[in-house]
């Protein structure tokens, strides 16, 4: 455990990415309110909003029928998310020509580290990460900057003076600029969080900065706890390298589609794109999960085992076999679809009997070969040139990779 003595890590938070890029990108759109939807429906919500629809009191998750209602004038855009994957390329490539990023976040958001030279200077290196994209990408796509001593307090500046900030967090002035804040502005403190804080006695920032580490962790019931009082009073904290757990897609569905076939269809689409990424990882999966949802978010849930397998063939049968078992439990309409391939195994690390020359291994290896094979094919043209059995378009909008809050899809995912 080591507690830094000057701003060593320096946070670039972008405001409202989406709605922002849309802005960049349809010069049409600037000044002007604006809502960015997963899908073109109108039974959705704003996953973005523009900064002129924020000041009409619209916020992300609102509905579009309530969109609508309280701003009359405002402009809906579906997602284009390749859009936004190749501006955050754009973006890394701007911020990497004045300090090195150390860590992407997320598709808005990233950190870098500043050595001991720089953190005398570390206000003057954060205008000029701002200055350096307004001039290489443009002066609509703006970001708030943050500056502290560990990942966290950096994170904590870039929002304290949200939109187009700049703020640091120097360690010797610390807890004095944290106590204004209240306790849901701090990362990792959500609502339900801060309500069993409150039912514990700590309903503000200095009554948390009081508490010692081992009390935040029974509080929070886990290490995560203890960590986050470590990176709020300055301390470096390391994480442990997670795993890649699964590969899913899920699609809340057309109003035409809810039906047991439109869901079958739809997943088809969805398993294929999950599969192919899961290939391209270098795994195979040992189970696959779907999840249908009715409206009541209640609804069906079914999961297969087998053998290591990442050929499409092998996993579209046992997709079939699934929802068999919806039709017989008589799950008749859904809302939304979601496929998972989970339990995951490295295919470095599957052993392929060569002198097995039984017909289901030829016709395995062969599926297999076949399966790389439409990878290939379907990358390289950018388009799903190469399937098997049907292949319907799901309207409105994506069947594949959409950008995550912790996963930026790869170019291929598209």
């Amino acid at each position: 455990m080591r507690k830094p003595t000057g701003l060593e890590r320096l946070y670039v938070d972008f405001d409202s990415f989406f709605a922002s890029a849309e802005q960049h990108l349809q010069p049409h759109l600037r000044g002007r309110p604006i809502g960015v939807i997963p899908v073109d429906s109108e039974h959705t919500g704003l996953i973005a909003v523009s900064r002129e629809a924020k000041a009409k009191g619209i916020k992300r998750g609102t509905f579009v029928r309530d969109a609508r209602r309280q701003c009359p004038g405002i402009i809906l855009v579906t997602a284009r998310h390749e859009a936004y994957v190749e501006l955050h390329r754009q973006i890394l490539e701007a911020i990497d020509t004045v300090v090195p990023v150390r860590a992407v976040c997320s598709i808005d958001e990233m950190v870098c580290a500043l050595m001991p030279s720089e953190w005398p200077h570390a206000l003057r290196i954060g205008q000029q990460v701002k200055d350096v994209i307004a001039a290489r990408i443009g002066p609509v796509l703006t970001c708030s900057v943050g500056l502290g001593p560990n990942d966290l307090l950096a994170k904590i500046a870039a929002e304290m003076k949200k939109p187009d900030g700049l703020v640091a967090l120097h360690p010797d002035d610390l807890p004095g600029p944290l106590l204004s804040l209240d306790l849901t502005d701090i990362p990792g403190i959500a609502r339900g969080n801060a309500a069993r804080l409150a039912r514990a006695g700590v309903s503000d920032m200095a009554a948390l900065w009081r508490l010692q580490p081992k009390e935040l962790r029974r509080l929070w019931g886990s290490v995560e706890g203890e960590r986050m009082w470590m990176g709020l009073h300055g301390y470096t904290v390391e994480r442990p390298e997670t795993r890649r757990r699964m590969f899913g897609h899920g699609r809340v569905l057309p109003a035409d589609w809810r039906s047991l076939n439109g869901a079958y269809a739809a997943a088809r689409v969805l398993l294929a794109k999950a599969s192919a990424r899961m290939r391209r990882a270098g795994f195979a999966a040992k189970a696959l999960a779907v999840w249908l949802t009715d409206r009541n978010s209640a609804g069906w849930y079914g999961e297969e085992h087998f053998r290591s397998t990442w050929d499409d063939p092998s996993l579209l049968a046992s997709l079939s076999r699934l929802f068999q078992h919806a039709e017989r439990e008589e799950m008749r309409r859904s809302r939304s679809v979601h496929v998972a391939l989970h339990d995951l195994v490295p295919l470095s690390d599957i052993e392929d009997d060569l002198f097995d020359d039984t017909p289901e291994a030829q016709l395995k290896r062969r599926m297999e070969y076949l399966s790389a094979i439409a990878d290939q094919l379907n990358v390289s043209h950018r388009k799903t040139l190469l399937h098997w059995g049907p292949w319907v378009t799901i309207p409105g909008g994506y069947a594949g990779a959409k950008i995550a809050f912790n996963r930026i899809p790869d170019a291929e995912d598209f």
